[in-house]
């Protein structure tokens, strides 16, 4: 049985006439009746009485043509399906992104217009930290990560860079410079710090000592916090003090002050990075579009842009 006798049976059983149904598909007459013979010989049975003037439908017939209408009509949804498929609007990405990226209104504006561009598409979102992340990249366990990471840790992988991303300090409320609009980041070196700890991704835990160095001091690290939700956290219990993204303000925990520093202002990267080229499917790519689409997007970067001011 052959996807052609469906189509040449329903032809006819709508003509109940076979030149006409040869006529309608564009073959000849004597093939269409040769398939449709050689169909009834498979079957065992007729599906048409051939009449003096056209056919007519038997029983066997009446029964088997729902089943081809419901053949082709499945055809025509998988054929739509794979076309939809082959320019990403249906399938799975897998996405994973760090606690700090989440905060981010860029990864978060990106994913929103891609939900609302590709509905058809299932988005698999996955929290975890930096090294995490990479190794599920490179295993292919998930084609795009937004995260923080050192060049040579991206080594072999597509990073396309977001906006760099202000640090701002995180103080306890009772702290004595957590009424000032904007504090030098020297002014911190007799503090504790909180910090997100190395292991998990370099990047940030290095951006935050060299730019101590910077300003004159090694930070005294009292505290690591494996997540950016939970360094805010201890900031409010009084643990210490912690520089965060500037998006971090989001949270707004009881007890937390958040304060400008002053130039040259230290700032915290971000990139949305690819797995292997043999991922970089139209889904992947059309993620990337609502990136850049994001990234243009004034609205969408207002709490970075705010960071900066």
């Amino acid at each position: 049985m052959e996807f052609r006798h469906f189509r040449y049976v329903l032809a006819a059983a709508e003509e109940l006439h076979f030149t006409r149904a040869a006529q309608r598909l564009g073959v000849a007459q004597p093939a269409l009746s040769q398939q449709i013979r050689q169909l009834e010989d498979e079957l065992g049975t007729q599906l048409f009485h051939r009449l003096t003037r056209g056919v007519e439908l038997t029983e066997a017939g009446r029964a088997f043509v729902p089943y081809a209408k419901a053949v082709l009509a499945a055809a025509e949804e998988g054929a739509a399906a794979a076309m939809r498929a082959a320019k990403g609007e249906l399938g799975q990405l897998r996405i994973g992104f760090t606690s700090s990226a989440s905060f981010n209104p860029i990864v978060t504006g990106t994913i929103g217009r891609f939900r609302d561009a590709y509905p058809g598409l299932e988005l698999d979102l996955q929290e975890q930290v930096t090294a995490v992340l990479l190794r599920a990249l490179r295993e292919g366990r998930i084609q795009l990560a937004f995260l923080r990471a050192a060049a040579d840790e991206t080594e072999g992988l597509r990073c396309t860079a977001l906006p760099e991303e202000p640090l701002w300090a995180a103080l306890p409320a009772k702290h004595r410079l957590a009424g000032e609009a904007r504090i030098a980041l020297a002014d911190l070196a007799a503090d504790r710090f909180i910090v997100y700890p190395r292991a998990n991704g370099r990047l940030l835990y290095d951006a935050i000592v060299a730019a101590c160095g910077r300003a004159g001091f090694s930070p005294r690290i009292v505290q690591e916090a494996p997540q950016m939700a939970s360094t805010v956290n201890l900031v409010a219990a009084g643990v210490g003090v912690a520089l965060v993204p500037a998006s971090m303000r989001q949270i707004r925990a009881p007890g937390v002050s958040y304060l400008r520093l002053a130039p040259p202002t230290p700032t915290a990267s971000l990139a949305l990075v690819q797995g292997a080229d043999l991922l970089m499917t139209a889904a992947v790519r059309n993620f990337i579009r609502c990136l850049e689409d994001a990234v243009r997007d004034p609205l969408t970067a207002e709490i970075v842009v705010a960071g900066q001011a």
